[in-house]
């Protein structure tokens, strides 16, 4: 069992969960995941590591309870523990080498890319970090971006934050005004991730995209999450979940994402039948 030591509610929408797992906070690495059960009767599911402390012997997740599972996941509190909590699995992003970067996070993609941004910034990397979100209310982990980066841009659909647009704008921006970035890496919604991509391919500039969301069981056994990388399928959970953003076929990646949701929208709505039942449901 792997006791929950933290449970915080960042938004109506999004959770940070500490667990401790000794083993795992020694050894996982930014980019890399852990698959976690709840119980003997729930499924396995991957999420991406956002933080983690090796002498305390925790790992955090932070995730959206938009399924069945993450749904449960969301209602346990501190005290309580999961059943399976394993890895590191995938590959660490590779960051080596990098002088100045740009990390660039998507809605919940900013909780994945934080670990990249504080990992270059420990390590004297002069980084930019650009976040995305739909307004104001759902902006993440902005102090602790703040004190991990060079300089923090984030943006808004609705501009309710003051700063209406794109990542994709502000990244354009930046590299007009000079920032000679040798490294972008972006996490994200893919089709985020492609328009990312697309500005900058003109540039030459190495960008990293993380294809997690394509994730199902995280042990290459299912196949769910073959992406089609130049002129191969590869694997995102034991190739990746880092691949060449120039090189990632964002739409053949968008036609397989959808797959699922048919099967996700039954297991979501037979969760909420059984706490209904179980009278949770008010």
């Amino acid at each position: 069992m792997y006791p929950i030591k933290e449970v915080e509610a960042l938004n109506d929408e999004v959770t940070r969960m500490v667990i401790e797992a000794p083993a795992i906070a020694k050894k996982i690495k930014p980019g890399q995941f852990i698959m976690l059960r709840i119980d003997e009767s729930g499924e396995r599911i991957p999420l991406t590591m956002n933080d983690c402390d090796p002498q305390a012997g925790t790992v955090t997740i932070i995730f959206q309870a938009v399924g069945a599972t993450t749904g449960k996941l969301a209602t346990l509190k501190a005290g309580e523990a999961l059943l399976d909590f394993a890895g590191p699995l995938g590959n660490p992003t590779e960051l080596e080498g990098a002088k100045r970067a740009c990390v660039i996070g998507g809605g919940l993609g900013t909780a994945i890319a934080f670990p990249q941004a504080k990992w270059l910034h420990e390590h004297g990397v002069e980084v930019d970090v650009i976040t995305g979100f739909r307004n104001k209310d759902l902006i993440l982990l902005e102090k602790e971006i703040d004190e991990n980066s060079t300089r923090q841009i984030i943006m808004t659909d609705d501009g309710s934050n003051g700063n209406k647009g794109l990542v994709t704008q502000a990244l354009q921006q930046r590299i007009d005004e000079g920032a000679d970035y040798d490294l972008v890496l972006a996490v994200g919604p893919v089709i985020m991730m492609k328009f990312v991509a697309a500005t900058t391919k003109p540039y030459g500039i190495k960008t990293l995209v993380s294809m997690n969301p394509l994730m199902i069981d995280g042990t290459g056994m299912c196949g769910g999450c073959r992406v089609k990388v130049g002129d191969e399928y590869l694997h995102a959970c034991v190739d990746g979940p880092d691949f060449d953003g120039h090189l990632v076929d964002f739409d053949d990646a968008m036609r397989r994402g959808v797959m699922y949701r048919s099967f996700e929208g039954a297991a979501r709505e037979a969760h909420e039948g059984r706490d209904c039942m179980n009278g949770k449901g008010e």
